[in-house]
């Protein structure tokens, strides 16, 4: 039942060789600090600047971490990748949009994705960012305990809306929700509502799912505090378990304003805080249901371990674990391979809109010690097995 992350031909089993090579060149890419740095720069000038970029963009970065530029466009993978019993979450990626009827096309967009996963066995949950729903600034003042203003309360209530319109269609229609998390000074009113959301439409079965960022040192007591309230109150939890995307912006927001960073002082301490939650939810599965987002091949093996231990299936329903498209490869087809279940997060949108979050993905890369070093040497011993390096 254990899967093996070595076995490149498991886990690159989808891409041609010239996928192969592309994956390869890009990884290189984005090892080279630097020159991510530059890249960055220069592809956001470019695409700013309108100059024609955007078919490079998409041959290469975009089309390999990104599934297209609209639901439509994505098929095919989703398609190829269920056939290796690999799901898909649909992410429409595009950021930092502040306007209302932005908000509102987000709400549509999660709506009608919510009717086509229905459709699609191979996507078994619909996700949303808070500030996808609203105004980062909202979510800040609500989590300080500001007083809103008039106006303000309009836009608060137009978002509360938003989650439930989206929460009760997937309650209706019984798909799953993620709800992904964000900075830390946002992230208590984001987590207030989806506490609601669970308390009204996770009472029969578990539907909405709230982010956990174990990065975070405060996680551990937050989860046995919602467990509490969930038991009492008689409903489920869902959660995605990460580790975390923002912890520069954490610290030096937290150094500038001078109050302790909320993130844990080591690599070794998320880990652990990784690992105690997991723990933690599976010991508590009457109540908990877990999305284990990550790219670590310990922390899945370490949960494969427990799942053996407790004598539950590979594919138990309560447990998934999760990668990013385009990365961890090695990982999620090695898991299906073995039964688990396992899911790519998919990002689309447009291209020029999705390159924030694109650069993120390159950034992240570069800052995550060994991440990149992992997947060239396993993209390097799957081009030695089909001789192309020859």
């Amino acid at each position: 039942m254990h899967p093996n992350f070595e076995n490149t031909a498991t886990a690159f089993q989808l891409k041609t060789d010239s996928e192969l090579e592309r994956a390869y060149f890009l990884f290189r890419l984005i090892a080279n600090e630097p020159l991510v740095k530059i890249g960055t720069a220069v592809t956001n000038f470019a695409l700013k600047a309108h100059l024609p970029i955007e078919g490079l963009v998409r041959a290469t970065v975009f089309d390999h971490f990104c599934g297209g530029v609209n639901e439509k466009d994505c098929l095919p993978i989703i398609d190829k990748m269920y056939e290796k019993g690999v799901c898909s979450i649909l992410d429409y990626s595009v950021e930092g949009k502040e306007v209302e009827d932005q908000f509102d096309f987000a709400l549509s967009k999660t709506l009608e994705v919510l009717n086509f996963v229905k459709e699609k066995d191979a996507i078994p949950f619909a996700v949303f960012k808070p500030t996808g729903f609203g105004r980062f600034e909202l979510y800040e003042k609500v989590s300080a305990g500001k007083a809103l203003n008039t106006e303000e309360s309009k836009a608060w209530e137009r978002i509360l809306n938003r989650y439930d319109q989206v929460c009760k269609k997937a309650h209706d229609l019984e798909v799953a929700l993620l709800i992904d998390a964000e900075e830390s000074w946002m992230q208590v009113a984001a987590d207030d509502i989806a506490l609601d959301m669970m308390r009204k439409y996770n009472t029969k079965k578990t539907i909405v799912y709230n982010t956990l960022q174990m990065y975070r040192w405060d996680r551990m007591d937050y989860l046995k505090e919602i467990h509490g309230i969930a038991k009492s109150e008689g409903f489920k939890i869902g959660l995605k378990v990460v580790r975390g995307a923002y912890m520069e912006k954490e610290n030096e927001r937290a150094e500038e304003m001078g109050y302790k960073s909320p993130i844990c002082p080591s690599k070794k301490a998320t880990d652990e805080n990784f690992d105690a939650a997991i723990t933690f939810m599976m010991e508590h599965l009457d109540v908990l249901s877990i999305f284990a987002g990550t790219h670590n091949e310990e922390s899945c093996l370490k949960l494969i371990t427990q799942m053996e231990e407790k004598g539950l299936k590979p594919n138990e329903e309560h447990i998934w674990f999760g990668q990013l498209y385009g990365m961890s490869d090695h990982i999620t087809y090695n898991l299906t391979a073995e039964g688990f279940n396992a899911a790519k997060y998919v990002p689309y949108g447009p291209v020029k809109d999705v390159m924030p979050y694109l650069i993120r993905r390159a950034e992240e890369n570069t800052s995550v010690a060994g991440q990149t070093t992992r997947e060239l040497s396993l993209l390097q011993k799957e081009k030695k097995r089909r001789k192309l390096d020859l």
